[in-house]
C-alpha cells in the first residue's frame, strides 16, 4: 500500500510517497508569492491546486496506483481563503507572513483585551492569524466580506477540491483565533468579534479523521481508485508527527530559517503572561508552540551578507567549544514572535573589544539563537512540562558546534532524527492513521535517530551564567528604540 503526504508550503508543495518499507518518492513544486504593496503577501489558490495535482501525477508516475490507499497534509497556517456561495474564491489568499493587519491585531489586543482573548481561544493575537484578517477583509474590502460563504486555510481548500468538503482540523484552527482550544469548537464570541457566523467556517475534525475520498473524476484522472483523505494538520503540528513528537513532554526543535520549539502535552494550560502559543496538537491532544522568526536565517545572514562565504561546512570546523565568548547576539534581524511579539525590535551585537575575532562574533551567533531558544523553552517548562530532552530536526543540524551549543545552553540532550522530511513525512502518517492505528504505530516505533548530542557540565556551568546575561538585554533596549 501506499500513502501521500503532501506539504502545502509557502513557496512550494512538497510530496511525499510513503511505502510498507518506508519513502518510495518525493516530489518538489514551486508557485509565486505575490507583494502588490508594502507588507502584504498573497497566493492565488489555483496555483497551489495546480501544482499539487501535477505533483501527484508526478509522484506516482513509477507505481501501480491502485496501491495508493490515503493522503493528507500538513499546510502552512494562518492564511485566509474565502469562497462565495458557488464555491469559486474571492480574492487571493493572504498569508500567514503578511502584516497589512497591525491595526486589527491591535484592537483585539487591546480593547478586546489579552486575557479575553486567552480566555476564548488560549492566544493573543497575532498580525499573522486568520481573525486579523478576516476583520481586514470587513473594514477594508466590504463587498468581498459581503460575499463570503465559507472561510478556509490553505491546505484545506486542497482538500476541498479533493473531497468537495468544507474541513479543517484542530491543529490548524488554533492559529485562526476563532477556535476554542480547549474545547476544541469554534468560539461564538470571536466570531461575534469578527463579524462572521458559524456556517461559513468548515466543519472541525481531529487531524487524522477521514474527511472523505478523492472524488471519482479527480481518482480517474490522476489513475486512482477509492483513495481517502485525512483532515491534516497545520505544518508544525504535522512535522512533530514526522518526527515522533506525540507523547506528553516530547519536545522537537525546528532549526530551520526561523526557529521552533514544539512541545506536546497532553493537558490543556493557557499562557497569559507571554507569547507562547498553545494550539491543538495533531495526535488528538495539545501543545505548546514558540515561534522565533530568525533563526538559521541568522547563521545566512551572518555568513553570505557579511562575512561573505557560503563555506558553512568548513566556517565552523576548528571553532573553540569552551564556552568562553565575551560577545553577544540578539537574533532579532526581523523583530520577534516568541516570546516578546515586538515586531519592532531588532539584532544586535554587544561586548566587542579590540581583541575581538571572526570566531567570537560567529559563535556568538550560535549561541543567541540557542539562548532565545532557552527562553522559549523554560517558559514552556514553568507551565508545568517536564523537558528531558528534544529531537531537533533542520538545516541548521548540519552544524555540530551548533548542536553542541544547543545541548550546553538548555542542559538537555538533543536527538537528531534520520528522517528529516518533516511536516510532508507526517502528513503521510496522518494518512497511515487514517486507515489503521496498528500501521501508525508501527512506523512511530521505527523511526531511527542519527546523532545523539549529551550536555557537557562544565560547559553548561558557563552558560548559565551567560544566559543570565542575554537575559538583561531586550528590557533594557526596548524602551529606546
Amino acid at each position: 500500500m501506499y500513502y501521500i503526504g503532501i506539504d502545502l508550503g509557502t513557496s512550494s508543495v512538497k510530496l511525499l510517497l510513503l511505502g510498507d518499507e518506508g519513502i518510495c518518492n518525493i516530489v518538489t513544486r514551486e508557485y509565486p508569492v505575490y507583494y502588490k504593496k508594502q507588507g502584504w503577501s498573497e497566493q492565488d489558490p489555483e496555483d497551489w491546486w495546480n501544482e499539487t495535482i501535477e505533483g501527484i501525477k508526478e509522484l506516482t508516475k513509477d507505481i501501480d496506483k491502485s496501491q495508493v490507499k490515503a493522503l493528507s497534509f500538513g499546510g502552512q497556517m494562518h492564511g485566509l481563503v474565502i469562497l462565495d456561495e458557488n464555491d469559486n474564491v474571492i480574492r487571493p489568499a493572504i498569508l500567514w507572513n503578511d502584516t497589512r493587519t497591525q491595526k486589527e491585531t491591535d484592537y483585539l489586543n487591546d480593547v478586546t483585551g489579552k486575557k479575553r482573548l486567552v480566555d476564548l481561544t488560549g492566544n493573543i493575537a497575532f498580525a499573522g492569524f486568520t481573525a486579523p484578517k478576516i476583520m481586514w477583509v470587513r473594514d477594508n474590502e466590504p463587498e468581498n466580506f459581503s460575499r463570503i460563504s465559507k472561510i478556509m486555510l490553505p491546505k484545506d481548500y486542497i482538500a476541498y477540491r479533493l473531497t468537495g468538503n468544507h474541513c479543517t482540523d484542530v491543529s490548524d484552527a488554533s492559529g485562526m483565533l476563532l477556535l476554542d482550544v480547549e474545547h476544541r469548537c469554534w468560539s461564538e464570541e470571536m466570531l461575534e468579534i469578527t463579524g462572521i457566523k458559524k456556517g461559513q467556517l468548515p466543519k472541525l475534525y481531529e487531524s487524522y479523521d477521514v474527511v472523505g475520498s478523492i472524488k471519482k473524476d479527480i481518482a480517474d484522472d490522476l489513475g486512482f481508485g477509492d483513495v481517502k483523505v485525512a483532515a491534516g494538520a497545520g505544518d508544525n503540528a504535522a512535522s512533530a508527527i514526522g518526527t515522533g513528537t506525540v507523547k506528553n513532554g516530547d519536545c522537537n526543535i525546528s532549526l530551520g530559517t526561523s526557529g521552533t520549539v514544539f512541545v506536546a502535552s497532553d493537558r490543556y494550560k493557557a499562557d497569559y503572561e507571554n507569547a507562547i502559543h498553545n494550539f491543538c496538537h495533531s495526535n488528538g491532544k495539545y501543545h505548546y508552540m514558540a515561534c522565533m522568526l530568525s533563526a538559521a536565517s541568522c547563521n545566512k545572514w551572518w555568513l553570505e551578507n557579511i562575512i561573505g562565504t557560503d563555506d558553512y561546512e568548513n566556517e565552523y570546523k576548528n571553532y573553540s567549544r569552551s564556552g568562553e565568548n565575551n560577545v553577544f547576539f540578539l537574533p532579532y534581524l526581523m523583530g520577534e514572535r516568541s516570546p516578546l511579539n515586538d515586531s519592532e525590535i531588532r539584532g544586535m551585537f554587544y561586548g566587542m573589544s579590540m581583541s575581538t575575532t571572526r570566531q567570537d562574533m560567529s559563535v556568538a551567533i550560535l549561541e543567541g539563537v540557542a539562548f532565545a531558544l532557552r527562553q522559549n523553552i523554560d517558559i514552556i517548562k514553568s507551565m508545568g512540562i517536564d523537558i528531558k530532552k528534544s529531537r531537533i530536526c533542520g538545516g541548521g543540524t548540519k552544524n555540530r558546534l551548533w548542536l553542541e551549543i544547543i545541548a550546553n545552553v538548555l542542559n538537555i540532550e538533543l536527538e537528531v532524527p534520520e528522517n528529516q522530511e518533516g511536516a510532508s513525512y507526517g502528513a503521510a502518517l496522518l494518512a497511515v492513521r487514517g486507515c489503521s492505528e496498528e500501521e501508525y504505530n508501527r512506523f512511530l516505533s521505527e523511526m531511527k535517530i542519527t546523532a545523539v548530542i549529551k550536555p557537557d557540565i562544565n560547559i553548561v556551568k558557563k552558560y548559565e551564567e551567560k544566559y543570565r546575561q542575554f537575559l538583561k538585554f531586550y528590557p533594557a533596549i526596548k524602551n529606546i528604540l
